[in-house]
């Protein structure tokens, strides 16, 4: 591809399907360049380093997340449809949970999201600093939830580097956890119980845990107590 005709958006989405493959440690502009056809100066004509590629790339996932209008669905459900649509997001994108705590990431998408979060709570009632801290502890928890699938991907890679077969890795690593767990009497009872389960259904269990924050939330906002789960 001549340089003449590469613009930054195809760099950007290059770059996004780059982060997928290789996470981020595979981003480097000498690879990127490799995938568009180019060579790595070209990339520097319209992204001055790699800080710079990260911030667009890392906006640019954003746009993937559909924000609905509270005062049409209700601020519950509103709620609920952002943090799924994060949640999924962050699942499709494993790097970005990583990067988050590696880059300063901001950009007009990610401000769009935040903004919609902010109109979600107060359509439902909360003044300004309640309406930041909700959509922040919801905003915690859905990256918290997506910190596991993150590493894990990161893993994978790390281990297919060095030759390993990344599958039985983790399933010796499993192996090894659970025997560990096993000297303790709670997780003993637990492990080979439905319970242990949780981590073939993490879906189910984020579920579960974002309807039960918002139901603090919503106590918080009526003064009630939290509704039973």
């Amino acid at each position: 591809m001549p340089r003449s005709t590469l613009t930054r958006d195809q760099i950007v989405r290059t770059a996004v399907d780059l982060l997928d493959d290789e996470g981020l440690d595979g981003l480097n502009m000498r690879a990127l360049g490799r995938r568009l056809g180019v060579a790595p100066t070209a990339v520097y004509w319209h992204v001055k380093d790699k800080d710079a590629l990260m911030l667009l790339a890392g906006d640019e996932v954003w746009d993937e997340i559909d924000l609905p209008d509270p005062d049409r669905e209700g601020w519950r459900p509103a709620a609920t449809r952002l943090a799924t649509g994060l949640h999924a997001m962050c699942g499709r994108h494993p790097w970005l949970v990583q990067a988050l705590g590696s880059y300063v990431l901001h950009g007009p998408r990610k401000a769009r999201y935040d903004d919609r979060c902010l109109a979600v709570f107060e359509a439902a009632g909360f003044a300004d600093d309640d309406a930041d801290r909700a959509a922040a502890a919801v905003f915690t928890y859905v990256l918290g939830n997506a910190v596991g699938a993150s590493a894990t991907a990161s893993l994978t890679r790390r281990l297919a580097r060095g030759g390993a077969d990344p599958r039985r890795a983790l399933e010796d690593a499993t192996a090894e956890a659970a025997a560990v767990a096993r000297t303790f009497p709670r997780l003993r009872r637990r492990v080979d119980s439905p319970a242990a389960r949780y981590n073939a259904g993490p879906d189910q269990a984020f579920a579960y845990g974002l309807d039960a924050l918002l139901d603090g939330i919503e106590a918080g906002l009526s003064g009630a107590p939290a509704a039973a789960s």
